[in-house]
């Protein structure tokens, strides 16, 4: 089983899977900033494109030489799901997103993924995002399948168009009350039975100051690795989530001191409560560095 920790992932750039730039993005020549790139055959490309876009997959494939970047293939269902698995050379790309993951086709998607070495992100954007009984049931299919699930996303943008809403560039999805109320509600499920939740796309992808907000905000609500939908970002998300030389120094404290309670900076400090805090610090230090 291939072994790749959330953090590892950084800005997940979102590619449409008939972009003409295809190989040099996922070798790493076009953006060397790249960590991870998801390439796209559901809602960034038409349904009369589909044909073109696995075609081009195929081709990739074949010539694709693999770099430490993370690549992972989105089908667009699950029937898209097992073309995949079927193509040459499919060992190449690390996992797969699956969106639309709902308790309707939960058990298609876990069939045919179980007996492969691949990891994989779930996508939850449908109703189940409003049904808290429906979110316990998905994440009860998704425990015994958790060395294989990097992490759990959701669709912000389709929550939104279930709501009848747009959010404006300046705006959190954590301020407006149904919003907050439902990714409280998701990020408390997952999150507390060890999965770790990704940070939503940020559409207004020229706003750079609403981007850092976004991000900071997404840090503030235990969202780590991002969405996103232009080049720029990238680089601009890894700045972001370095550490400050104050939080890795207490995380490191936290993880070396033998007292049980102590006196931290003028605030108490748990070594067994406030760990895994320090090892998510420390993690985020080694790969993105101080700021």
């Amino acid at each position: 089983m291939k072994t790749i920790h959330y953090t590892e992932l950084g800005a997940s750039l979102f590619v449409p899977a008939t972009h003409k730039d295809l190989l040099s993005i996922v070798s790493g020549e076009k953006y060397p900033k790249l960590r991870s790139v998801v390439l796209d055959t559901e809602d960034g490309i038409a349904e009369e494109s589909l044909e073109d876009a696995l075609g081009a997959l195929e081709l990739l494939l074949k010539k694709l030489q693999k770099r430490k970047l993370y690549i992972f293939l989105r089908p667009r269902n699950t029937k898209v799901l097992k073309r995949f698995l079927n193509l040459e050379s499919i060992e190449k790309i690390d996992g797969f997103v699956l969106p639309k993951f709902s308790l309707e086709n939960a058990q298609q998607y876990l069939s045919l993924l179980e007996r492969e070495n691949f990891v994989w992100m779930p996508s939850i954007e449908g109703e189940e995002l409003f049904d808290e009984k429906r979110l316990i049931k998905l994440k009860e299919l998704l425990l015994p399948h958790k060395e294989s699930i990097i992490l759990v996303r959701f669709g912000l943008e389709d929550m939104l168009r279930q709501l009848a809403l747009r959010r404006k560039c300046d705006e959190s999805i954590f301020d407006r009350a149904v919003t907050r109320f439902v990714l409280g509600r998701f990020i408390g499920i997952f999150k507390s039975a060890g999965f770790c939740v990704s940070g939503g796309v940020y559409p207004c992808y020229k706003d750079e100051n609403g981007f850092v907000s976004d991000v900071e905000r997404d840090l503030l609500e235990g969202l780590f690795t991002k969405t996103v939908i232009h080049p720029k970002q990238v680089g601009l998300y890894h700045e972001l989530v370095k550490v400050t030389r104050n939080d890795f120094e207490e995380a490191v404290e936290i993880l070396l001191d033998d007292k049980a309670v102590y006196a931290q900076n003028n605030k108490m400090a748990e070594s067994s409560t406030m760990s895994p805090w320090a090892k998510e610090i420390v993690l985020r230090a080694q790969i993105y560095g101080l700021q």
